[in-house]
């Protein structure tokens, strides 16, 4: 296939040796399939924020580090650094996290660096060479769903004692090998102590995985994991062992959170927008 433009360099500086094909477009990047020597891996492209459709919500931002005040401030403003700053940041983001979940033992791609804002990671295979299908291209029995289901949540659980919590979590960025799943996209994983919407996130992640295997094993449908963990994580009880029952105390007064804020992002975008141009008409 034709090399796209953002692997040119990869290809020129000997860190890929080949662009076998496109594996997927999604909402936040393109990922190709390239050969590394004998070795077949993923290149994932970002793409520009105008191309993107997942918005980079404040929630999501919140209490990640950033070099320095003046890069804060840039990014505050919105100016030309500050949004590439910004990019930079929010890409960083998915590589820092994989190196982190790898190292604790979560089943995510392993990573191999991040190359002119191009992440080479593994490619996760099927087991007979062919790239993993999504969990969401999987059929389960009853038995097979409620056995995968307990296998996220134990993934979920793992990252959130790494600190993080994926915040975006669904059929679609897992894929299934051989051995169960893994983990995928996590541009937008924040950390469980320093984001105050890191419980919603987490929470919405696994009432996720509950509706989608409650297609397969209703029962899962009736399980509270969500607020078990959390209540678990609060108390400093929670560990990559602890025994899970999915019985906790009905909590009625969480809010969606994460889809106010997107929406008081949005509206804030929209205002931005009309302002520049009509300093720009005028």
């Amino acid at each position: 296939m034709k090399t796209p433009k953002r692997l040119e360099p990869l290809l020129e500086d000997g860190i890929i040796d080949e662009v076998v094909s496109q594996l997927k477009s999604g909402k936040e990047a393109t990922v190709y399939l390239v050969r590394c020597g004998e070795t077949l891996r993923c290149a994932k492209v970002y793409k520009d924020l105008q191309h993107r459709s997942f918005r980079q919500a404040s929630v999501y931002r919140e209490g990640r580090k950033v070099r320095n005040t003046r890069d804060a401030r840039a990014m505050a403003k919105g100016s030309r650094f500050g949004k590439q700053e910004s990019e930079e940041t929010w890409q960083n983001a998915e590589v820092s996290a994989l190196y982190r979940l790898s190292e604790a033992g979560v089943r995510v791609p392993v990573p191999f660096g991040c190359h002119d804002g191009v992440l080479l990671m593994e490619m996760v295979n099927d087991g007979e060479g062919h790239p993993a299908p999504r969990l969401s291209e999987v059929d389960f029995s009853p038995e097979d769903a409620v056995e995968c289901h307990q296998q996220l949540i134990r993934e979920v659980v793992r990252m959130l004692c790494a600190g993080l919590v994926h915040g975006d979590l669904s059929e679609y960025n897992i894929l299934m090998d051989p051995q169960g799943p893994v983990i995928i996209d996590l541009p937008q994983a924040v950390d469980a102590a320093a984001n105050a919407h890191a419980r919603t996130m987490l929470e919405r992640d696994v009432r996720n995985l509950a509706e989608y295997f409650g297609q397969f094993a209703p029962e899962l449908l009736d399980t509270a994991y969500e607020r078990e963990i959390w209540a678990l994580y609060e108390e400093g009880m929670l560990t990559p062992e602890t025994h899970l029952t999915g019985v906790a105390e009905e909590d009625t007064t969480l809010v969606d959170l994460i889809s106010i804020f997107q929406a008081i992002d949005d509206a804030k975008k929209e205002e931005e927008d009309r302002i520049r141009r009509l300093q720009e008409d005028s």
